[in-house]
C-alpha cells in the first residue's frame, strides 16, 4: 500500500483554501491568519509551506497561465486565429476587472507581485514565441525576454484604472495596437483583430471567463486532492 504524501496534502489543501479566498473574497482582504483558521492550522505551520501570501498567490497566477493556454487551444477549435484569441484575453481580463472588484484585486495584486510578474512574463514570453513567429523569425531568446518584460508593463496599465484613464474599449485598443507592433504584425491585420474583438460582447464574455477560470480553478484543486489521496489505496 502506498501510503499518502502528507506533507504533499497538507499543501494542496492550503492552495485549495487559498484559491477560493482570493477568487472569492480578494487577495488583499485575505489574511494569512483566516486562512490558517478555515484549515485549523498555526500561522507558522501554513508560512511552512508557503513563506508569504504572495507565493499562494503564485500558485494561482500558475493555474491562470494553464488556463489561458487551455482555452487558446479551445478558441483554435472555434476558429480563431492565435492572435486574436490573444487579443479577447487581453480585453475579457479588463472588461472583469472594470465589472468585479475581486478579479480586479486578483489581476492588480498578480501584476504588483514580482513572484507573479516573473510566472506572467515568462507564460507571455512563450505564447509571443509560438504565435509571433513569422513576424519575429530573426528574435533571439533575449529579445523575447526583454519584449515579455514590455509586454507586461502594458498589461498591467490597461488594467490599472483611474479618475483620468479612458474608456475599456480605447484603452484596450491602445494597448493592442501597441503589443502587435512590437511584435511586427502588419496594421492591416492589427486593425483587424482589433476591430473583431471589440465587436464582440466583451462584457459577458468578461464575466462568463471568470466564472468559468472558477470553476477551473474548483476542479483542478479538488482533482488534486482526489489523486493524492487515492494513492493511499
Amino acid at each position: 500500500m502506498i501510503r499518502v504524501d502528507r506533507k504533499e496534502l497538507t499543501r494542496s489543501e492550503i492552495v485549495r483554501v487559498a484559491a477560493n479566498c482570493f477568487l472569492n473574497d480578494g487577495f488583499t482582504k485575505t489574511t494569512v491568519a483566516s486562512m490558517a483558521k478555515a484549515l485549523n492550522m498555526s500561522t507558522g505551520n501554513m508560512t511552512f509551506y508557503f513563506p508569504t501570501k504572495e507565493h499562494m498567490l503564485a500558485e494561482l497566477v500558475n493555474m491562470l497561465c494553464k488556463y489561458q493556454s487551455d482555452l487558446m487551444v479551445e478558441e483554435a477549435k472555434d476558429g480563431y486565429s492565435s492572435i486574436t484569441a490573444i487579443c479577447l484575453e487581453l480585453l475579457t481580463i479588463a472588461s472583469a476587472c472594470e465589472q468585479d472588484e475581486v478579479a480586479k484585486d486578483f489581476f492588480l495584486s498578480a501584476y504588483r507581485s514580482e513572484l507573479c510578474m516573473d510566472l506572467i512574463r515568462k507564460n507571455d514570453k512563450e505564447r509571443a514565441k509560438e504565435v509571433f513567429q513569422e513576424y519575429c523569425s530573426d528574435w533571439t531568446e533575449e529579445h523575447f525576454t526583454q519584449t515579455a518584460g514590455l509586454v507586461s508593463g502594458i498589461e498591467y496599465a490597461t488594467l490599472f484604472i483611474t479618475t483620468e484613464s479612458a474608456g475599456l474599449e480605447l484603452r484596450v485598443a491602445g494597448a493592442l495596437r501597441t503589443i502587435l507592433s512590437i511584435y511586427s504584425v502588419p496594421k492591416e491585420i492589427r486593425d483587424e483583430k482589433i476591430k473583431k474583438v471589440l465587436s464582440m460582447d466583451y462584457q459577458k464574455l468578461g464575466l462568463d471567463t471568470l466564472k468559468k477560470f472558477r470553476e477551473y480553478v474548483d476542479q483542478t484543486t479538488e482533482q488534486v486532492l482526489i489523486d493524492l489521496l487515492k494513492r493511499k489505496k
